[in-house]
C-alpha cells in the first residue's frame, strides 16, 4: 500500500509564509520574470498582461514523472501553489488520468501542514445540490471519454504556497500491436516550470518508439484513433512537440518535455496544451511468451505472432434511428465502406439496420465475401434512412438468430469467430426498454456461442447497457465522443478485432505451483493486442514452473508448453527493477521541496514489488468485470466486497472506494483549520472496459447517465456499527475460562486451564474433515492484590485455518486481523470491515468482536477486550466463541470441539447424613466430580449456571492437558488418538 507519509525523513522547507518584500499586492514584473526562469527581456509583454491578470494561485511548478516497467506505468504529478495576494483563495489541482488507471495516493502540504489521503470503502451516496462538474473551466461541454478528472480544491493563505501530490497507476494494453501511453497536459493557466518525464524499463528491446505531436480536443486514446497497416492515410513522419529530449538505447528510453512559459504561451494561452502520446513495442520470441518473476508473484505476457488468419463470421447491426441524422450517420456510413474493403475472402457477414423496425441486407443467411457481394452490401448501405425510434433489443435478437443458424448449418467453418458489432447513439425507446430483461434476452440468444461488441455515439447512450452487454458476452465496449471522428474511430475498433488468430485460449501452470491466478481462459486473441495473467507462487524455492498454451487455430489445435526456470528469471527481473528504481529516484531529486523528493523512495518502492502489483491490478479488474455481470444480489454482493478489499490492500482509488483527505479550512484570522472531505475522482464516470459506476444495486438502474466524471467533494459519513452480536454460550474466555454448552443435556459445563504464558492450545480440531482448526496462544499478566493465584493467563492471539478448497487462515488479535485466503490483508482492529476471500469471510465490529465464517455453515466469534488504562495485571485479551457449528464433523476435537455432538448427565452420589450430597458428570465412560458454579460471559455482560470441573478439567476432557499444547500457531496435527474416545 502506497502511503506517502514522508514528514519524519525529509525537511519542509519552503513551505512557509511568502516574504513581504518578494510579492506585495502589486507584481513587479521584474520579479515575475525572475520567479519564471526567463530573462525579463525575453518574456512578451502578452505572457506578462496575462500573469499579471490571473487573480487565482498561480502554478510555480508541475512536474509529471512516469515510469513504465514492463507495461505497467508509476505516475507522479508535483504541483507547487502560490497564492501572490495578501487574502486566501482557493486553488484548485486538477489533473486528468487515463480511464483505465487507479489513483494510489493523495498528499497536500497547505501552509505549512501535511494532509495525506486515506482510502476508505465507499458508503451510501448523498445525491448533493450543485455536486458535478463538467469541465467548465476548460470550456468543454464533457471531458475526454479515456480520461476521468481528478479535482480537488484547497483554501490558501494569503501570500502561502501549496504542493499537491498525486500518484497513480496503470497497465498498458497492447493494441494494433502498440503500447500508447497518454499524459494529459491541461494545467489550465501558464505554469512557470513545466516538466514532464517519461522512463521505459523493459528486459526486452524496446521498438517503434514514436512521440506524437501534441494531441488536442477530446479525441485521445488508443481507441479513438486508427493505427496499424489499414489505418487511415496520414503525414509519413510526425514531428514529436518542440523542446521534447528522446534517448533511447536497447532495453531503457527517457523521453522528456519541458515548455517553457513562452513556449507553453505559442501553444496555448489558457493552459490547454494537449495530450503528450508516446507509442511503443517491445521485441517478441514466438512460444508461451514472457513470464517475469518477482517476490513471490509472476506476470505472464502472451502475444503471438505470424499466425494464419481465422476466418470470421461478424454481423453489423447498425442504429439508422432519428438521431442518427447528419453527421453520425454519413460517419459511419464511411466506416462501413473502409470496413466491406478489408473484409477477407474466408469471411461471413450480414448487415443489419434497426430503428422502430428491423431490416435484414441478405434475410436468414451470412454471406461469403466476393466483388459482388461487397458492392451490393455499399449499396444497402448508402441507401439506409434514419427515422424513428430505437429497438435495441429486437435488433440483438434478430443479429443473434442470423449468427446461430449460420452456425448450425452446413456453411459453418470450424474454429471460426463469429461476432456482433452492435453500434447505437441512443436508449433502447421501442419493444422491450428495460436494460434487465434486454441483458437477459440477449444471453439466452447468444448462448455463448459468439461474441458482442458494442460502439457508442455521443452523450445520450445507456452506456452501462452496452458494458454489460458486452462484458457478458465476451466482447468490448467502446465510446466515440460526441464531435470526434466516429470514421477513424469505428474503423480503429474494427482493426483491434478485425484479425483473429486464436480462439478458445487456455492458459495453465503446474496446478500445486501457483494460486490465485487472475483470468486465464479467453475466448479470442486478435492480432496485436496482448493476453496478461498474473498469480502467486506457493512455492518460491521451486526450481520451475510449467506452463501450457492451448488454443484452436483455424481448423487445428494448437498446444504451447515449456518449463520456465523461476530463479533465472526472478534474477532477470530484479534486474530491470533496479534499472526502474534509480531511474525514479533520480528523477525526483530536482523536486523544490523534499517531501517530494521523496516521491522516489517511495514509488522506487512501488517499483520493487511492481509484478504483485500488476496482480493487484488485474485482479481488482477482473472483480469489478464479475461484479457487474453478477445475475443475483448475492453474486454481486460478495464481488463488490472482494473487490472493495483488495482495493484497500494496494491502495487504489476504484469506483468502490472513495479517496478522503483531510482539507484545510482558513479562518478569518488567517489560521488554518481541518475538515474532513471526499473526493471519489470518477466514482460516476460512464464504464469503459473495466471501470464501472458503483451506486446503482443492479448496475443498470440509474435513469440519468451523465457522461462526464463526478468531481464531487463531500463530507463523509460515518455508520455507528452495531456492536451486538448472537453468538452459542461454548468459549474460552478471561483467565481462561471454558465453558461447555450441551444443547440435547440442557447442561452447561465449565473449567479453568491453568496454562503457561506463550503455550499454544488446540481449541478446535477437525483437520481431516472439514478442515478447520482452531488454536489460541496464551499470554501471562500478574496476579490481582489478594488473588489465591500466582499469575493469570489470556488468549492473546487465535488462529483459524482452513484446507478446504484451499489452505487459507485467519490470524486474529487484539489490533489486528490478518487474513491470508485470496491475499494475504492486514485490517485493524479499531475499524469496522467486511472480507470476503472464498475460504473464509471476516466481518469486524470495530473495537468490538471479529466474526468468522467458514463455508456458511461454521463460524466462530472472537470478543476483543481493551483497556482504556490498564492496570499492571490487566492485559488486552481475545474471548474465544463458537458461534454455529454444523459443518463441523462428529470427529470435531480440540478443547472445546470434542463436546460438540456428546451428551452427558448429572448424578448425585449418596452422601453421609452431615454432609451434603456431591455430584457428578458423566461423561462418555468417565465420572467426574462437578460443583456448581456462576460464570460470567461475553465480556462480563452475562452470567451462565455451570456444572464446574477442577484439576485442568482432569476426566473431563480426553488425555491430558499437555495433550492439547502445540508447537506453533498453524499446527493442524490431528488428536493423538485419532477419535474423541481416551
Amino acid at each position: 500500500m502506497l502511503l506517502l507519509v514522508l514528514l519524519a525523513s525529509f525537511s519542509l522547507h519552503g513551505l512557509g509564509q511568502v516574504e513581504e518584500s518578494q510579492f506585495g499586492e502589486d507584481i513587479d514584473s521584474d520579479l515575475l520574470d525572475l520567479d519564471l526562469g526567463i530573462a525579463p527581456r525575453r518574456v512578451p509583454r502578452q505572457v506578462k498582461n496575462i500573469l499579471a491578470k490571473e487573480t487565482k494561485p498561480h502554478i510555480q511548478e508541475l512536474s509529471i514523472k512516469t515510469t513504465i516497467i514492463s507495461r505497467y506505468a508509476f505516475t507522479a504529478v508535483y504541483c507547487a501553489m502560490l497564492n501572490r495576494r495578501s487574502a486566501a483563495a482557493d486553488g484548485v489541482f486538477r489533473f486528468q488520468i487515463p480511464a483505465d488507471a487507479y489513483v494510489s495516493n493523495f498528499t497536500m502540504i497547505v501552509g505549512g501542514r501535511v494532509y495525506q489521503s486515506e482510502v476508505r470503502p465507499k458508503g451510501k451516496r448523498v445525491k448533493q445540490e450543485n455536486g458535478k462538474t463538467k469541465n467548465k473551466e476548460s470550456g468543454e461541454g464533457s471531458p475526454q471519454p479515456d480520461l476521468e478528472v481528478f479535482r480537488i480544491v484547497a483554501r490558501i493563505p494569503g501570500r502561502n504556497r501549496a504542493y499537491f501530490l498525486l500518484t497513480y497507476e496503470e497497465l498498458l494494453q497492447r493494441r494494433l500491436g502498440r503500447y500508447e501511453h497518454v499524459t494529459s497536459l491541461r494545467p489550465m493557466q501558464l505554469v512557470s516550470r513545466l516538466s514532464l518525464d517519461v522512463t521505459i524499463i523493459d528486459h526486452t528491446a524496446i521498438t517503434d518508439l514514436q512521440v506524437l505531436p501534441l494531441r488536442h480536443g477530446r479525441s485521445v486514446g488508443t481507441s479513438n484513433t486508427a493505427i496499424g497497416p489499414n489505418a487511415p492515410r496520414t503525414p509519413a513522419k510526425q514531428e514529436p512537440p518542440a523542446n521534447t529530449v528522446i534517448n533511447k538505447e536497447k532495453n531503457v528510453c527517457k523521453i522528456t518535455f519541458s515548455p517553457n512559459i513562452v513556449q507553453q504561451a505559442r501553444i496555448s494561452t489558457s493552459g490547454l496544451l494537449g495530450d503528450f502520446v508516446i507509442r511503443y513495442d517491445v521485441e517478441r520470441e514466438m512460444g508461451i511468451g514472457d513470464i517475469q518473476v518477482l517476490n513471490g508473484h509472476f506476470v505472464h505476457y502472451f502475444a503471438p505472432k505470424d499466425l494464419p488468419v481465422v476466418p470470421k463470421n461478424v454481423v453489423f447491426v447498425i442504429d439508422t434511428s432519428a438521431s442518427m441524422l447528419g453527421t453520425k450517420i454519413r460517419q459511419t456510413k464511411d466506416a462501413l465502406f473502409t470496413i466491406l474493403r478489408d473484409l477477407r475472402p474466408s469471411d461471413r457477414f450480414n448487415f443489419v439496420s434497426f430503428s422502430n423496425r428491423i431490416k435484414v441486407w441478405q434475410p436468414n443467411r451470412l454471406v461469403p465475401v466476393t466483388p459482388l457481394s461487397v458492392r451490393d452490401a455499399k449499396k444497402f448501405i448508402y441507401m439506409l434512412p434514419t427515422s424513428g425510434g430505437t429497438n435495441i433489443d429486437d435488433a440483438i435478437q434478430t443479429g443473434s438468430t442470423l449468427l446461430r443458424n449460420h452456425l448450425s448449418g452446413p456453411d459453418a467453418i470450424p474454429n471460426s469467430v463469429s461476432l456482433i458489432i452492435f453500434l447505437t447513439d441512443g436508449r433502447p425507446t421501442v419493444g422491450e426498454i428495460q436494460p434487465t430483461s434486454i441483458l437477459g434476452n440477449t444471453r439466452s440468444a447468444v448462448r455463448e456461442k459468439f461474441c458482442i461488441f458494442t460502439i457508442g455515439i455521443g452523450n445520450d447512450v445507456d452506456y452501462r447497457l452496452l458494458d454489460r452487454m458486452a462484458l457478458e458476452n465476451c466482447g468490448m465496449m467502446r465510446r466515440i465522443n460526441e464531435e470526434a471522428d466516429a470514421s477513424a474511430m469505428l474503423k480503429g475498433f474494427y482493426d483491434e478485432i478485425g484479425t483473429p488468430l486464436l480462439s478458445d485460449i487456455r492458459i495453465n501452470y503446474t496446478s500445486n505451483s501457483v494460486e490465485y491466478v487472475t483470468q486465464h481462459l479467453f475466448t479470442n486473441y486478435f492480432n496485436g493486442s496482448e493476453i496478461v495473467i498474473a498469480g502467486k507462487l506457493t512455492n518460491e524455492s521451486a526450481e520451475s514452473l510449467h506452463v501450457q498454451v492451448t488454443a484452436s487455430n483455424n481448423d487445428k489445435s494448437i498446444i504451447l508448453e515449456t518449463d520456465v526456470p523461476l530463479r533465472q528469471r526472478q534474477i532477470e527481473t530484479e534486474k530491470h527493477v533496479k534499472a526502474a528504481v534509480a531511474a525514479i529516484t533520480a528523477g525526483t531529486k530536482a523536486l523544490e521541496i523534499g517531501i517530494a523528493q521523496g516521491l522516489g523512495s517511495a514509488l522506487g518502492s512501488i517499483a520493487e514489488d511492481f509484478v504483485e502489483r500488476v496482480w493487484g491490478f488485474l485482479s481488482v479488474k477482473e472483480g469489478l468485470r464479475s461484479r457487474l455481470r453478477s445475475q443475483t444480489s448475492k453474486e454481486r454482493e460478495d464481488h463488490t466486497q472482494q473487490t472493495t478489499n483488495l482495493s484497500l490492500t494496494y491502495n487504489f482509488l476504484t469506483p468502490l472506494t472513495d479517496l478522503v483527505v483531510e482539507t484545510p479550512e482558513v479562518l478569518d484570522d488567517g489560521s488554518v483549520a481541518s475538515a474532513t472531505t471526499s473526493s471519489p475522482a470518477a466514482d460516476e464516470a460512464v464504464s469503459t472496459g473495466n471501470n464501472l459506476p458503483a451506486e446503482a444495486d443492479d448496475g443498470l438502474s440509474d435513469g440519468d447517465q451523465t457522461s462526464s466524471p463526478s468531481n464531487v467533494i463531500g463530507k463523509v459519513e460515518r455508520r455507528p456499527a452495531k456492536k451486538s452480536v448472537t453468538i452459542s454460550k461454548t468459549s474460552a474466555d478471561g483467565d481462561p475460562h471454558f465453558v461447555v454448552e450441551f444443547p440435547l443435556s440442557k447442561l452447561t459445563v465449565c473449567f479453568n486451564i491453568n496454562g503457561e504464558p506463550g503455550h499454544i492450545l488446540r481449541l478446535v480440531s477437525d483437520h481431516k474433515h472439514s478442515g478447520v482448526t482452531v488454536n489460541g496462544k496464551l499470554i501471562g499478566a500478574p496476579a490481582p492484590p489478594g488473588s489465591h493465584k500466582q499469575q493469570r493467563t489470556y488468549f492473546s492471539t487465535i488462529t483459524i485455518v482452513v484446507d478446504h478448497p484451499k489452505r487459507a487462515y485467519i490470524e486474529v488479535t487484539p489490533k489486528k486481523v490478518i487474513l491470508d485466503g485470496r491475499d494475504r490483508l492486514v485490517l485493524p482492529c479499531h475499524a469496522t470491515a467486511a472480507v470476503d476471500s472464498g475460504a473464509l469471510a471476516v466481518s469486524i465490529v470495530a473495537k468490538a468482536n471479529v466474526t468468522v465464517t467458514v463455508g456458511g455453515n461454521i463460524s466462530f466469534v472472537v470478543l476483543l477486550h481493551h483497556y482504556k488504562n490498564p492496570a499492571p495485571y490487566q492485559r488486552d485479551h481475545l474471548g474465544f466463541y463458537i458461534g454455529h457449528s454444523k459443518g463441523l464433523s462428529h470427529n470435531t476435537h480440540g478443547l472445546l470441539g470434542q463436546f460438540l455432538y456428546e451428551e452427558v448427565g448429572v448424578a448425585q452420589l449418596p452422601a453421609p447424613a452431615d454432609r451434603k450430597p456431591s455430584s457428578v458428570l458423566k461423561v462418555k465412560d468417565r465420572t467426574v466430580p462437578v460443583v456448581q458454579k456462576s460464570r460470567r460471559i461475553f465480556g462480563g455482560a452475562q452470567s451462565v449456571d455451570c456444572w464446574f470441573a477442577r484439576n485442568n478439567a482432569a476426566k473431563l476432557i480426553d488425555g491430558r492437558y499437555e495433550d492439547y499444547l502445540m508447537s506453533h500457531m498453524f499446527d493442524t496435527g490431528t488428536w493423538p488418538h485419532g477419535t474423541n474416545s481416551v
